[in-house]
C-alpha cells in the first residue's frame, strides 16, 4: 500500500441480510457486525489511518419496526460500555455527529461517558454518526446560520456550522453490502471523496477487505476538479 487515505468513512449494510442467509435472527447479526467493526477499528489504527467515521444509525432507521430499533439502542448502550476500556488503552477519540436528542437519556449518558473518556485521547479519532442524515445535518446549519443572523459566505465559513466542524472531509467512503448509493450519509463532506463499493456484506469485513480497499484508494488519482499536470 503506497497511500493511506487519512479519512475512512463506512456504509456498514448488511447485517440483517448476513443473519437471514445463516437462518439466524437479525440481531445476531447486528451482533457479528459489531465484532467486524472491533477488527475494522484496529486495523485502521495499526495501518496509520487517523479518522474512521461510521453511519452507524441513520435518521432514516428509526422507521424500522419498533423491536429492531430497540434491539439496536440496547446493542449501542451496551457496545459503548464494553469497547471503552479497549478504546481508552488504543489511544483512540470518539466524537458523534447526529442528533444526539433523539436518543434516550440512559444512550446518551453512555455515549458522552465514552466521548469524555477518550477526548484527551491522540490516537485514531472514530466518529459515531447516530440518528445521523446528511440532508439533516445541512438542514440543521442553515438553521445555526439563520439564528446567528449571518448567511455564511464561503464553503468553510458553511463547514463550521455542521456537526463537528474539526472533522476532515473523507478521502475514501466504504460501502458494503452490495448497494450502490450513498444513503444520505455526509452529503457536504463526500464531496470529492473516493467512493469504494463492496458485495461483502459487514459482518464479513473485516481486516484482509480493509486492506484491498485502501489498497484500492492507492491507485487512483485525485485531481480535484483540475487538469493534471503532465
Amino acid at each position: 500500500m503506497n497511500k493511506i487515505p487519512r479519512h475512512i468513512a463506512a456504509i456498514m449494510d448488511g447485517n440483517g441480510r448476513w443473519a437471514k442467509k445463516r437462518g439466524l435472527p437479525r440481531a445476531l447479526g447486528h451482533q457479528e457486525g459489531v465484532r467486524a467493526l472491533h477488527e475494522v477499528v484496529d486495523a485502521c489504527d495499526e495501518v496509520g489511518v487517523k479518522y474512521f467515521t461510521v453511519y452507524a444509525f441513520s435518521t432514516e432507521n428509526w422507521y424500522r419496526p419498533k423491536t429492531e430499533v430497540e434491539l439496536l439502542m440496547k446493542l449501542m448502550a451496551r457496545t459503548t460500555a464494553e469497547e471503552r476500556p479497549g478504546l481508552i488503552e488504543r489511544n483512540a477519540r470518539v466524537r458523534v455527529i447526529g442528533r444526539m436528542g433523539d436518543l434516550s437519556a440512559r444512550l446518551r449518558d453512555e455515549v458522552n461517558s465514552l466521548i469524555n473518556a477518550t477526548s484527551r485521547n491522540t490516537g485514531l479519532t472514530l466518529t459515531l454518526a447516530i440518528s445521523y442524515g446528511g440532508r439533516t445535518e445541512i438542514l440543521d446549519a442553515c438553521r445555526r446560520a439563520v439564528a446567528a443572523g449571518k448567511a455564511p459566505e464561503t464553503e468553510a465559513e458553511f463547514g463550521a456550522l455542521l456537526y463537528d466542524p474539526s472533522l476532515p472531509d473523507p478521502d475514501l467512503l466504504i460501502r458494503t453490502g452490495g448497494d450502490l448509493r450513498m444513503s444520505n450519509y455526509l452529503l457536504w463532506q463526500c464531496a470529492y471523496a473516493e467512493l469504494y463499493f463492496t458485495e461483502t456484506l459487514w459482518p464479513d469485513f473485516r481486516k484482509p477487505q480493509l486492506l484491498a480497499a485502501i489498497e484500492d484508494y492507492g491507485h487512483r488519482k485525485r485531481r480535484f476538479g483540475r487538469v493534471e499536470e503532465e
